[in-house]
């Protein structure tokens, strides 16, 4: 797979978190909550400033971020599912 994150867009892969079942009962996937933690697999060149100069992104390839549940756009690769997002809409670096 070769993609690149056009301006200031990152790809990424949400990680699965451990699933924890308490008092024997399952939950579907159907109902499961999206995972917050993800791994940057793609970066943009960054966003063009006024001055003709591209503003370098705060993350890279391989950082773990926390994205909030519904941000930015699902979209399916070679049967893998990722996000693509804005910078502005990643919360947190992790680690």
């Amino acid at each position: 797979m070769n993609i690149r994150p056009l301006h200031d867009r990152v790809l990424v892969k949400r990680t699965e978190q451990d699933e924890q079942v308490r008092g024997g009962i399952i939950i579907p996937d159907s109902a499961k909550e999206k995972p917050q933690q993800a791994e940057v697999v793609a970066v943009g060149p960054g966003k063009m400033r006024d001055d003709g100069e591209r503003s370098a992104l705060d993350v890279k390839v391989g950082d773990t971020i926390l994205i909030g549940k519904y941000s930015g756009s699902e979209i399916r690769i070679e049967g893998d599912d990722f996000v693509i997002l804005r910078e502005d809409e990643i919360l947190a670096v992790l680690g």
